[in-house]
C-alpha cells in the first residue's frame, strides 16, 4: 500500500487497479528508466541486476515475476525467501537454439516438449535476450521458506516444487497421519476411507495403506464446479458444495465411513460432507486432515479469508469436533506436514513458509496493525467499496 502511494503521488502514475502485480511492473519500469540506454544485452542484465537488486530490498513478501521487455526479451525473478514456486525448462527450436518457459509449475512441459531444468532459486535473475542468450545472477540470498499450502492443496499432483514431488509428499502426509491415528485412536478402525475429491486423493490412498482398510472414491466430483474456498460469498460457498459432491450410497451406508480432506479453512465443505454422510446411512463418520489447523490468513498471494472466516482461527478442536458433528478428528501435527515435505529430494528448504498454521510471517512485514489493515481491505474489496 505504501509504495502504491508512492507511485500515484510522487512519481504521479494512475493505477487502474487494486494488483499488487501494477505496482510492481510500475516500479519495476521506474527502475529501468535512464537517460543513457543501454547498448546491447550485457549492459541491459547490469542494469536489470541494479533495478532487481533495488526491488529485493523495497519490496517485502512473496512474488514470482515473468515479464517480457518490448525490445530486449524475457526478465524472470523470485523473491529472495522463494515463497512462490517459479520453474523452469528448456527445448531444442530446432534452429540449432533453445526455447525457455517459466511457470509456477512443470505440469504443461512434457506435453509441450520442455524438459524441466529445475527451479528459479530464491533471489534469482534470469535475462533471455532476442538472440536467446540467457543471463542469470543470484541476487540475494537468505533463508528459503517456500509456501508449504502448495504442497497441501494448490499444486497439482503431479507437478515438482523445489525439487520435492508433490505427489510423493501427499503420499507421505497420509503415512505420517495414519501413524498418529493409530497412536490417537488405537481402538477405531473404519470401515472405508473416502477421500474429499480431489485433492484428497493421494493422502487418503497412503492413509488407508497404512490402516489397512479399504480405500473408495465415495464422493463424485462434479468437475464444472471450482473450488469453493476461494469463492467470495458464503452463501454461493454453500450452495457450490451441494452442487460439487455427490455420495455414493453403496459406499457409505452402514459402514464407519473415514473422510480425509487435505485442509479445513472455514468448515463449510466439511459440515456439508458430513452431513451428506449421514443423510446416506453412514453407521459412524470420522474426519482426517492431512493439514494442521489453518489458523491465519495468508497474505503471501493468496486471498485466504480473514481470521474470523477460519474455523481454527475461533474454534479449539474438540469444538470443531462438535461443530462437525463427527465421531472422531484428527488434523496433522506441523511437524509431520514438514517431514512430509522435505523428507526427499534435493530442495535445500530451510523452513517453509507456514504463515497460515502458525501465524508465523517469514518476510517479517506483517503484525497485528498490518494484519487488520490488510483484512479490512479485503472486505471492502468484496463489498465493492
Amino acid at each position: 500500500q505504501s509504495l502504491a502511494e508512492e507511485i500515484t503521488n510522487k512519481d504521479s502514475r494512475y493505477l487502474n487497479t487494486n494488483s499488487d502485480s501494477e505496482v510492481l511492473l510500475h516500479y519495476f519500469a521506474d527502475l529501468l528508466h535512464t537517460n543513457n540506454p543501454p547498448e546491447d544485452s550485457e549492459e541491459f542484465f547490469y542494469l536489470l541486476c541494479s533495478a532487481v537488486t533495488k526491488i529485493f530490498k523495497r519490496v517485502k513478501g512473496a512474488y514470482s515475476v515473468v515479464s517480457i521487455v518490448i525490445g530486449k526479451g524475457l526478465v524472470v525473478f523470485r523473491d529472495p525467501q522463494g515463497i512462490r514456486p517459479l520453474v523452469k525448462g528448456e527445448r531444442s527450436n530446432g534452429n540449432n537454439g533453445k526455447d525457455y518457459i517459466f511457470a509456477s509449475e512443470n505440469t504443461m512441459f512434457y506435453s509441450m516438449g520442455f524438459k524441466p531444468k529445475g527451479t528459479v532459486l530464491p533471489g534469482e535473475l534470469i535475462y533471455v535476450d532476442e538472440a536467446g542468450k540467457v543471463f542469470s545472477k543470484r541476487l540475494v540470498k537468505k533463508s528459503f521458506n517456500p509456501c508449504i499450502f502448495e504442497y497441501v492443496y494448490f499444486a497439482r499432483p503431479d507437478a515438482t516444487l523445489n525439487d520435492v514431488s508433490v505427489y510423493r509428499s501427499r503420499l507421505r502426509m497420509g503415512q505420517n497421519l495414519a501413524d498418529a491415528w493409530k497412536e490417537k485412536y488405537p481402538n477405531i478402525t473404519p470401515d472405508i476411507v473416502i477421500p474429499a475429491p480431489s485433492t484428497a486423493n493421494t493422502s487418503a490412498l497412503s492413509f488407508a495403506h497404512e490402516l489397512g482398510v479399504r480405500y473408495s472414491e465415495g464422493l463424485y466430483k462434479n468437475t464444472f464446479i471450482g473450488r469453493t474456498f476461494l469463492m467470495p460469498g458464503q452463501a454461493e460457498r454453500k450452495k457450490s458444495v451441494k452442487y460439487k459432491l455427490v455420495p455414493q450410497e453403496t459406499e457409505i451406508r452402514d459402514k464407519k465411513v473415514l473422510i480425509m480432506d487435505d485442509s479445513i479453512v472455514r468448515g463449510n465443505t466439511s459440515w456439508e460432507i458430513v452431513r451428506m454422510l449421514r443423510d446416506f446411512g453412514a453407521k459412524e463418520v470420522y474426519f482426517a486432515v492431512a493439514c494442521p489447523p489453518v489458523k491465519s490468513p495468508c497474505f503471501y498471494g493468496v486471498d485466504m479469508p480473514t481470521k474470523n472466516e477460519l474455523i481454527a482461527g475461533n474454534m479449539s478442536e474438540d469444538e470443531i469436533q462438535e461443530y462437525l458433528n463427527v465421531d472422531a478428528l484428527l488434523y496433522q501435527k506441523i511437524d509431520d506436514l514438514v517431514e512430509a515435505v522435505t523428507r526427499k529430494g534435493n530442495h535445500h528448504i530451510d523452513t517453509p513458509c507456514m504463515a497460515c498454521l502458525d501465524g508465523n510471517y517469514v518476510a517479517n512485514d506483517i503484525d497485528d496493525a498490518k494484519i487488520e489493515e490488510m483484512e479490512t481491505m479485503r472486505v471492502n474489496d468484496r463489498n465493492g467499496k
